[in-house]
């Protein structure tokens, strides 16, 4: 019985990673987990495109057209959407979940959720690498995984 699954090991190809400017002091945090794994992992900073935008809200757009492009192996998508006194957050979440998933459906590239939905500022502190572990340097392990992962599958590559 044939087992696939992806590894750490150094992948090939370009990688972007989308970036949400809102709540910068955490998202800055999760962008720099996130290159430092993937430098940890043999991905140089010359294999590494860096793409910021204003909210988690657009972050969908922009990785579905890079992910369309054809350029990156995969997108690392990196946000942070803290739920405040209104029901601004459920749509900004759920629409940024939604989209990721569909870039990475719609053109077959790993599209990685690092986007942070949590009720309160030091929870996101926490997960972007003040406690234990960075969720961005996650999403980039997730990335090489997948990366690695489908290398493997059979049939006609990407």
């Amino acid at each position: 019985m044939p087992i696939y699954e992806g590894d750490f090991s150094p992948p090939s190809g370009r990688f972007a990673i989308v970036v949400s400017r809102f709540n910068a002091l955490v998202t800055e945090a999760l962008l720099a987990g996130c290159l430092d794994a993937f430098k940890r992992h043999g991905v140089d900073d010359g294999r590494l495109d860096v793409y910021w935008v204003p909210g988690s809200f657009e972050v969908p757009l922009i990785a579905r057209k890079l992910a369309e492009a054809g350029g990156h192996a995969a997108v690392v998508c990196l946000g942070c959407v803290i739920r405040g006194e209104t029901g601004h957050y459920d749509h900004v979440a759920g629409q940024a979940a939604g989209g990721v998933l569909q870039a990475a459906l719609t053109t077959g590239v790993p599209v990685i959720f690092g986007v942070l939905t949590t009720e309160t500022v030091e929870q996101a502190l926490n997960r972007a690498g003040l406690k234990a572990g960075n969720k961005g340097g996650e999403a980039a392990m997730a990335a090489i995984e997948m990366v690695n992962l489908l290398a493997k599958l059979p049939g006609p590559k990407p």
